[in-house]
């Protein structure tokens, strides 16, 4: 009897009888929608202020103290001030002393300070446990339930259990921490709000260099040679004639862009005959923004449906067609239908639908909310082989598209040819190596290599080994 009533006097003393108490210093919109949060949580919550008097602004049910007071309530102290104002916690030193401090604060400019904030908050309280999180949740996605913002914490800190508390009361708001180790890693935790789209930037200028570049490319050969030549004005094939001339050439170059580091990456592996060593960095950072290149390629296959769909109903079209129909009445005489024409006109529509139909198809797969209910294998096979064939279909069709054109010496505008010509010389690269390593000569030593097979390996230790050497 002895034995059980101690057990359950342990189990009732681990039983928590009522929900812990969080402090807050600072009562302006992230602390405020925090402490909402937190108390919708379940969580006792009490606000840590210069002025400890209740406004109409504090969630019902949170009290508002000094700073002091409330340290005193709380083993966890949330501070939701700015970096400029940290200089009275110093005097609370005795108070903090032990506890647990988590700065969710930002800066205006990344690296704005020599060390990061959470950094100079534990210098000001050196008997305190700081952890940073919460930096990267905004006031408005807290109000909003997290339902349409990212849910995603990054935390980090020196002690392990203050980083286990947080990590507890991120997860009751329903987030997800992700913990990225030492305090060190504050700076980088608190660089993440002030980068601007990081993985887009080099797909969105590459983009728009080559529509940039294509676009005084067309203008030459579509605008500039009319009017020198042939004495027409067909200034208004800028708005949608060349606009749509470049949006599949650089939606076809970007695709190709996707799958070409990855091509390049197997070269290196039977090269090196090792999985082990670091591709350049070049390599990494563009296999990096391969999801980005795709949707931005995507989005440029958007427009290119978009500007094939009012072909029918522009005036210049319109105005064409009448007019061969005039002709051909005051000629009396009609043209003979060409069946080959026919076929090959269908055909090359059919590829670039089908083509279109497995572009939008890699789009959805790539979505968070979509990868994440798939297997890996299921998400490699998307990617990878109907990737591959929406590549072959795209520049199916735009081989098709242009027939024997290529061939013609009138297409070559002042030696310069058609767009669509430029638009295939990287896929044609892409499909043609790729045909060539798929041969089971080269296929199964890359395969063996991706499984941990490598050619020399004593050779590729000495070579680690001489390069930590030199690093020291």
């Amino acid at each position: 009897m002895e034995k059980n009533s101690s057990n359950m006097i342990h189990l009732t003393a681990d039983s928590p009888s009522k929900p812990e108490t969080v402090c807050i210093f600072g009562t302006g919109d992230f602390g405020r929608s925090l402490g909402q949060k937190m108390l919708q949580c379940g969580y006792s919550t009490v606000f840590g202020s210069r002025k400890s008097q209740t406004s109409s602004l504090i969630p019902k049910g949170i009290e508002v103290l000094s700073h002091a007071e409330a340290a005193k309530k709380s083993n966890i102290i949330i501070v939701a001030i700015q970096r400029e104002h940290y200089n009275f916690l110093s005097e609370l030193t005795e108070v903090l002393h032990g506890k647990v401090l988590v700065d969710v604060s930002n800066n205006l400019k990344i690296n704005q300070y020599p060390e990061s904030n959470a950094e100079y908050l534990a210098q000001l309280v050196p008997g305190a446990k700081v952890v940073k999180a919460f930096n990267t949740v905004s006031a408005w996605a807290l109000q909003s339930g997290t339902l349409d913002a990212s849910r995603q914490v990054f935390l980090c800190g020196d002690d392990s259990k203050a980083k286990e508390m947080v990590m507890g009361i991120v997860r009751t708001l329903g987030l997800t921490p992700l913990d990225q180790g030492s305090l060190l890693a504050a700076k980088e935790i608190e660089n993440y709000p002030l980068q601007l789209f990081p993985m887009w930037k080099f797909p969105i200028y590459l983009s728009l260099g080559l529509s940039a570049f294509l676009f005084f490319y067309c203008l030459i050969r579509e605008v500039i040679y009319n009017y020198v030549y042939e004495n027409k004005n067909v200034s208004f094939f800028i708005v949608i004639s060349i606009p749509n001339r470049i949006c599949p050439v650089v939606a076809l170059i970007l695709l190709a862009l996707v799958y070409l580091p990855g091509v390049i990456a197997a070269i290196i592996q039977l090269h090196r005959g090792t999985k082990y060593s670091r591709f350049p960095d070049w390599l990494d950072k563009w296999m990096l923004c391969r999801k980005q290149l795709g949707l931005v390629a995507l989005a440029y296959a958007f427009l290119h449906v978009l500007y094939t769909l009012v072909i029918p109903i522009r005036y210049y079209v319109r105005w064409k067609l009448n007019s061969y129909v005039i002709s051909q009445i005051k000629n009396n005489k009609t043209d003979q239908f060409i069946h080959s024409t026919g076929w090959h006109s269908d055909s090359y529509l059919a590829l670039g639908i089908l083509g279109f139909f497995l572009f939008i198809l890699l789009g959805i797969t790539s979505l968070p909310s979509v990868s994440n209910n798939v297997n890996w294998r299921e998400f490699r096979f998307v990617q990878s082989k109907l990737g591959y064939l929406t590549l072959i279909l795209c520049t199916a069709h735009t081989l098709g598209y242009g027939g024997k054109r290529f061939l013609s010496p009138s297409s070559y505008r002042w030696y310069l040819p058609e767009a669509y010509v430029l638009s295939l010389i990287v896929p044609c690269i892409v499909l043609i190596i790729k045909f060539v390593i798929i041969f089971p000569c080269l296929d199964r030593p890359l395969t063996r290599i991706r499984q941990g097979w490598e050619r020399n390996p004593q050779e590729f230790k000495n070579s680690n080994d001489n390069d930590s050497n030199s690093a020291v």
